[in-house]
């Protein structure tokens, strides 16, 4: 369901480019810190975005570092470290355990009972940490299996299930910014939901997945209504993220929220276009 909160590389200067890659390198590091090799594997855009975002909301210590890793043994490269990137980091296993069981649960694949097995003693050490967090990715997940369960062809539902989950991990603390952390949350969780939806129908269509776009995909201007249904979600987050007081690495995170999200449909619009022009 992840890997859509995507960064715009073409419009990000040399030094912005620079300074997000030292965000995902941090990111990265805190997962193998923590994890090991097994948490690089969950390394994502999404929750790189979530650590710089809180980085900037928060001004932590932060400290910045240079080094090379098993990924890039050959070139150093700068990193970042703060309370931040732990959370990140502590969020992106847990997202990732509960990825493997539904792995395990809808697909039987070995791989996914492996992975779930390998992370649960890790997963529960972070509930005990971040219980209020974790208990509303369980309470998402559990309402996301239940819908498919029930081939549930209305989009709110599920959409709004991920919206609550991203919602609550955006709220690293209960304080004056948790209310708009968690809305600017729901409203990516949402979009990224539907994109991940709207990515996978052909494919889910062909092989009988579920799918909650599959009825509406049917009848007319559905391009236009995901187009709009998108656009107005993205609009919500932009209303909340832009009532944050963000300063630093603001023009990066902008270029995420504006641009970066745009890509992958950018990306599936360009194939389905080849695959048109083909016959």
């Amino acid at each position: 369901m992840f890997g859509y909160v995507m960064v715009n590389w073409e419009t990000l200067s040399q030094e912005e480019r620079k300074r997000f890659r030292a965000y995902y390198c941090g990111l990265c590091r805190a997962l193998g810190n923590r994890y090991g090799a097994t948490g690089r594997l969950a390394l994502s855009f999404d929750m790189t975005f979530l650590a710089a975002l809180l980085s900037s909301l928060y001004e932590p210590e932060t400290r910045q570092g240079r080094g090379r890793c098993v990924v890039h043994p050959n070139k150093p490269h700068d990193y970042l470290e703060n309370p931040f990137m732990d959370y990140a980091a502590d969020m992106t296993i847990a997202l990732a355990y509960h990825k493997a069981l539904d792995d395990w649960r809808d697909d039987k694949k070995l791989s996914g009972k492996s992975q779930a097995r390998l992370l649960h003693a890790r997963y529960r050490r972070i509930e005990a940490l971040y219980p209020r967090q974790l208990a509303a990715i369980r309470q998402a997940m559990e309402q996301l299996n239940a819908l498919e369960k029930e081939n549930c062809q209305a989009i709110d539902p599920p959409v709004n299930a991920s919206g609550a989950m991203l919602g609550e991990i955006f709220v690293y603390k209960k304080d004056m910014w948790s209310d708009t952390l968690r809305q600017t949350g729901s409203a990516l969780g949402r979009f990224v939901y539907l994109m991940d939806a709207y990515d996978d129908l052909e494919a889910d269509i062909k092989k009988g997945r579920y799918n909650p776009l599959t009825a509406m995909s049917q009848g007319p201007g559905f391009e236009e209504q995901i187009r709009d249904y998108l656009t107005l979600l993205l609009g919500e987050g932009a209303v909340a993220f832009e009532q944050l007081p963000l300063v630093e690495d603001l023009s990066i995170l902008r270029n995420i929220l504006y641009s970066g999200v745009w890509t992958k449909y950018q990306a599936i619009q360009r194939k389905r276009a080849e695959e048109e022009a083909k016959g």
